[in-house]
């Protein structure tokens, strides 16, 4: 490290040490990341030329929002990167689980079934789907729509078998790409490939969507490269490249996209209305430079997972693993050790990084979650953060790092607050 960085923080010496020795051992995983991100980077700008982005596609619009020309160019260009027939990209949707509720809503009817293949979703989407809050709340349940799921294996595999049985009847198999709040893997797109065909295999006719939530840029191909009919995320993530300050994207075949922006507006108008009030240069610009600020936060995560597995911590996924999201999860065992490295995190952040996270009773969580993030964003997981439910195993789950130097001191400032208490 650099000697003038240390006098501005101070870390321990043996933790600048082990740091070093941490970076260069992911020497080879960051070639891979930045040949990823180049890749990625070329295929947006491509997307940009061919469709045609100029100036007048930043200007905003007010009222109705007939004839933007910017939001139709920004459907256009996702579309193309995400490969897809189109895309429904707005600033509206509030997260990632708005966006996915309205793509559910949209697409399922009274009488349906919805099969998810990667076990239990996101607590977030529970009360969306009927698994938990109260009866008539207006969710999918109460609209007749019926539920299912395929647990995966002990080791966060899927039971392709399984799949090709349980999808028989059903209209959605839907696929969780990271990995929420368990110990598994995130799935690549290769996995995803495997679970698709497993579908298929058992009902030709059902629709495949994918939460591709954290998932986007990690691999230089996206889940609708292998038949995935829609794609879901959140423009606060990988997409929005930390420029988006909300948003959120659906992606897929013309017909299921038309259906979803009737249930976003409404039907009849779906994707012709909506003003975008100026947004449209941030996604834009966040989605041009989104492909390296993913290479970044990948850097990062790998960079955290290798240094705490230096410390003595269990963490998924290991610095060279294929990866599925930017996420990287800690084992740390405690309450004590868990909020010990979130008020490290903190520490690092560019925002608010005089605050002290406490864990409280977050809306849509079952047990009181700790959420460390000083962000430019509120609630941009792109941007350095870290998070858990207080519950065991105790894990902590960490993304982002919209630079890659940023990023490595919060994870190194993590670790010295644990130092500092007494707990390395």
């Amino acid at each position: 490290m650099n000697k003038k960085i240390n006098e501005l923080y101070g870390f321990d010496p043996k933790l600048i040490e082990m740091a070093e020795k941490a970076e260069k051992a992911c020497a080879e995983g960051f070639a891979r990341t930045d040949e990823t991100a180049e890749y990625n980077g070329a295929k947006v700008l491509k997307a940009f030329s061919d469709n045609k982005v100029s100036e007048p596609c930043f200007y905003g619009s007010t009222g109705y929002g007939y004839g933007d020309v910017g939001r139709e160019v920004i459907d256009k260009v996702f579309a193309q990167v995400l490969g897809t027939e189109d895309a429904l990209v707005r600033f509206n949707f509030v997260s990632g689980t708005h966006a996915l509720s309205v793509a559910l809503f949209g697409v399922l009817r009274t009488g349906d079934k919805m099969v998810s293949v990667t076990g239990k979703p996101y607590d977030t989407l529970e009360e969306v789907i009927g698994l938990s809050g109260s009866k008539g709340n207006g969710s999918l349940m109460d609209y007749g729509v019926e539920y299912a799921q395929v647990d995966l294996n002990a080791d966060g595999t899927p039971r392709l078998d399984e799949i090709t049985e349980a999808v028989k009847g059903a209209k959605i198999a839907y696929i969780q790409r990271s990995r929420g709040y368990s110990l598994r893997s995130a799935f690549t797109v290769e996995d995803i490939d495997s679970m698709i065909k497993a579908a298929k295999k058992g009902n030709p006719d059902i629709m495949i969507m994918v939460d591709n939530c954290y998932g986007e840029f990690i691999e230089t191909r996206e889940p609708s490269s292998v038949g995935a009919d829609v794609i879901i995320g959140s423009l606060i993530k990988n997409a929005g490249g930390g420029i988006a300050r909300t948003g959120g994207y659906i992606a897929g075949r013309a017909d299921l996209i038309e259906l979803c922006s009737y249930r976003l507006t409404c039907v009849g108008m779906g994707k012709e209305v909506g003003c975008t009030l100026g947004m449209n240069r941030e996604m834009l610009l966040g989605l041009f430079f989104a492909p390296d600020v993913v290479a970044n936060a990948v850097k990062t995560s790998m960079f955290a997972s290798e240094l705490f597995t230096m410390l003595g911590y269990e963490c998924s996924p290991r610095k060279d693993d294929k990866r599925g999201d930017i996420i990287t999860a800690v084992k740390l065992g405690d309450e004590e050790h868990l909020c010990a490295f979130c008020r490290g995190i903190q520490k690092g952040a560019p925002v608010d990084s005089f605050v002290t996270p406490e864990p409280w009773d977050m809306p849509g969580y079952s047990d009181k979650v700790i959420m460390a993030a000083g962000a430019f964003t509120g609630g941009a997981s792109i941007e350095l953060s870290a998070d858990a439910p207080l519950r065991e195993p105790y894990a902590v789950w960490m993304q982002g790092g919209i630079t890659y130097t940023s990023g490595k001191l919060g994870v190194m400032l993590a670790a010295q607050e644990m130092l500092n208490e007494g707990l390395l």
